[in-house]
This record gives C-alpha cells, structure tokens and sequence, in this order.
C-alpha cells in the first residue's frame, strides 16, 4: 500500500474529521456539479471537514467562512488533495 502525502488525489468523504484539504476537481455531470458549485465548493479552494454524522452522512464542511452540510454522495464528487 501506497503511502499517502498531501498530493494524493481523494474525495472529500475520505479527508478525517479535523483535516483540511483543497479542491482539485469537481466530477459528476449536470445538476449535482451545479449545486455543489453553487455552494461556494470550486477548484482551490479549502475545505476543513468538522463533523461527520454518526452513521456517516451528512459530513459538516466549513468553506469560505460558513458552515455547510454535505452528504455522502455529494462529498464523493469533490476531489481533493
């Protein structure tokens, strides 16, 4: 198994409570790349996961200073490093 550094591409579902990353890519087609868009989550920008609910979905995100709930799906759609 690969050992992971910083600029190892994930998903947003894979960063640890705590953890800060930033947004390489979006993937997904159509509306759901436009909604996560519309919630301020876009290519550079940085992404502190806070809190993940205890069965796992929704995941609490800050970005650009405000609090956000993502769920699992939507998470895995953001790829970061």
């Amino acid at each position: 198994m690969a050992e992971q550094t910083d600029s190892v591409v994930k998903t947003l579902r894979d960063v640890p409570i705590g953890a800060t990353a930033r947004v390489v890519k979006l993937v997904g087609e159509g509306q759901v790349k436009r909604h996560i868009m519309d919630m301020g989550i876009t290519k550079g920008v940085d992404v502190t996961v806070r809190k993940v609910a205890p069965l796992g979905d929704p995941l609490e995100v800050t970005v650009r200073g405000y609090e956000l709930s993502l769920r699992k799906s939507e998470a895995e759609n953001v790829l970061v490093a």
